[in-house]
């Protein structure tokens, strides 16, 4: 069996109510990543212990997840991790538990209103949220990400994991670039990293929250407006350059600000390795 793939216009609307009122950040992993990975032009010989970062988007009624770290069973399981993780200087860390479950519950959401998950790309330290979904419960990516998930044959050399994202009982909504999803929730364009990127723009009550997903690895990318250091295919580079003036523009603008996925002195990912 499969996952059932659907246009994202063929769904019914997602089970929210209102509009954004608050966002639950949460760190679910760690992984140690050469800064050149993050930045281009980064040195290869410093490593950053990299937060693996997902947020709820809190709704008056309902939520969504956007992104979810690694499925743990791949982690525990030491001859599972070693097929999945075995790369050079590479180690993937889940703390005690099931992160992304706990901190749910911590917040007090039920995984019974989730209305979908959103996933940034198809890389694997951001799809375990797929395991906990039901088929009322669409994974939305955008159609290229899809197409470059089945496209590829070297999964590995990609990092990802087709079983992730293609099993019964999971369903796939696809976008085509630039997507309202709900009222003040709206998917964009930050190809490059991936061929199908996407960020997330969440109007709340306050400011405008993006979060960038690894179109920005860093507050340095947005800052100094750098693109990412590892991109996809020929015209990888000049989509991750225009996702990254995308993205420091809206950092820019009044009452706005970009959350970059994993930056460990970013303080809303810093805050919570404190808190614990």
């Amino acid at each position: 069996m499969s996952s059932t793939v659907v246009d994202h216009a063929d769904l019914p609307p997602l089970r929210l109510g209102g509009r954004p009122r608050r966002l639950v950040p949460m760190v679910v992993g760690y992984e140690p990543i050469p800064e050149a990975v993050s930045l281009h032009g980064g040195s290869s010989f410093r490593f950053l212990m990299e937060p693996v970062t997902a947020v709820a988007v809190v709704f008056d009624e309902g939520w969504v997840l956007v992104d979810g770290g690694f499925d743990p069973a791949r982690i525990r399981d030491r001859a599972t991790r070693t097929a999945s993780f075995d790369y050079e200087n590479y180690t993937p860390i889940v703390p005690p538990g099931d992160p992304l479950v706990d901190q749910i519950a911590e917040a007090g959401l039920d995984l019974g209103d989730l209305a979908a998950a959103l996933l940034t790309h198809s890389h694997f330290d951001h799809t375990g949220a797929a395991r906990l979904l039901t088929p009322d419960q669409p994974l939305l990516l955008q159609r290229r990400e899809w197409q470059h998930v089945n496209q590829t044959t070297d999964a590995r050399g990609n990092f990802l994991f087709h079983a992730d994202l293609d099993r019964d009982g999971l369903t796939l909504g696809l976008l085509d670039g630039d997507t309202p999803l709900a009222a003040g929730l709206t998917a964009i364009d930050t190809s490059g990293h991936t061929p199908g990127h996407q960020s997330f723009a969440v109007e709340l009550p306050e400011r405008t929250v993006v979060l960038a997903g690894d179109a920005a690895d860093l507050l340095d990318n947005i800052e100094r407006e750098v693109r990412c250091g590892s991109t996809v295919g020929d015209d990888g580079p000049a989509l991750a350059d225009r996702a990254i003036s995308r993205l420091a523009s809206l950092h820019r603008a009044p009452s706005s600000e970009v959350w970059p996925a994993h930056d460990p002195a970013f303080p809303v990912w810093s805050a919570i390795v404190r808190s614990r």
